[in-house]
């Protein structure tokens, strides 16, 4: 799903200029960098646990060397930020910086990147996870709030089965397997439920972590911010620029994985 891939074969990029544009000061206030180190710490995990399902030898360093190829901090932000800004248009970006700028804004970034960094540990995640299980109705009314205003679940979910999709794709084109576009289809959709699921209990478990510490006007206020124009500008932005970076990264690990089985150098 969303929080764990992201993409090494950005090659188009690295050509781009980055220049300063509102959008680019919008994701300095969502504090990006901090963000992307954090998403690689995860990918780079999940890669080594994808080595021990799937190759025989396990994790080695020269797989090691191409998952440091993949998840490259600077072709990630780059991707995001190119996607980011065409997809927020000309949204309103002051009262978006108005916002993050905020105490509450800042706070808000400051809990989501602690939580989601927190997460990383196997333990902290299934203990976040039973804390949604564990919860009351009246408990989960705020992050309810906040999952349904910007639709997290459903999108959380489409990007999770388009990444699947790409991962697949990358493990044909490098030789792994031999599959049809329909039988890949076939896969990632009998896959749907258990994602659904999946997204459900790690998205209440982040978000009940991250803005435990909010009192209940806070997180009012902040639900009401991302069900405004501009809020839900900022949300549809977001997922254009990090379904993209997933889509990619997960067609870079299917053919990294696809010729690490056949014992090939990327």
């Amino acid at each position: 799903m969303l929080r764990r891939f992201i993409a090494g074969l950005l090659a188009m990029t690295l050509a781009l200029p980055v220049h300063a544009e509102p959008s680019d000061d919008v994701l300095d206030a969502l504090q990006l960098d901090a963000l992307l180190t954090i998403m690689r710490d995860e990918g780079v995990a999940y890669g080594q646990e994808m080595a021990t399902d799937m190759f025989a030898g396990g994790q080695n360093a020269h797989w090691q060397s191409l998952l440091d190829q993949i998840y490259d901090i600077s072709k990630m932000e780059q991707l995001v930020r190119a996607q980011f800004g065409a997809a927020l248009g000309d949204a309103d970006t002051d009262s978006l910086l108005a916002f993050f700028n905020s105490d509450l804004g800042k706070q808000v970034v400051k809990l989501e990147l602690s939580a989601r960094q927190a997460m990383i540990d196997d333990a902290i995640e299934q203990a976040a996870r039973q804390s949604y299980y564990d919860a009351e109705d009246k408990d989960l009314r705020g992050v309810t709030a906040f999952i349904e205003a910007n639709d997290l679940i459903e999108a959380n979910v489409t990007g999770a089965l388009n990444a699947s999709f790409q991962f697949y794709r990358g493990l044909v084109d490098g030789g792994g397997f031999e599959m049809s576009e329909g039988e890949i289809l076939s896969d990632v959709w009998a896959q749907e439920d258990e994602t659904r699921v999946d997204t459900r209990e790690w998205l209440y478990g982040f978000l009940m972590m991250a803005y435990g510490p909010l009192d209940e006007d806070e997180l009012d206020a902040y639900v009401a911010f991302s069900s405004s124009p501009e809020g839900r500008a900022l949300n549809q932005a977001l997922f254009a620029g990090f379904n993209q970076m997933y889509d990619d990264i997960s067609y870079a690990l299917g053919l990294a994985a696809a010729q690490q089985m056949q014992g090939q150098d990327l």
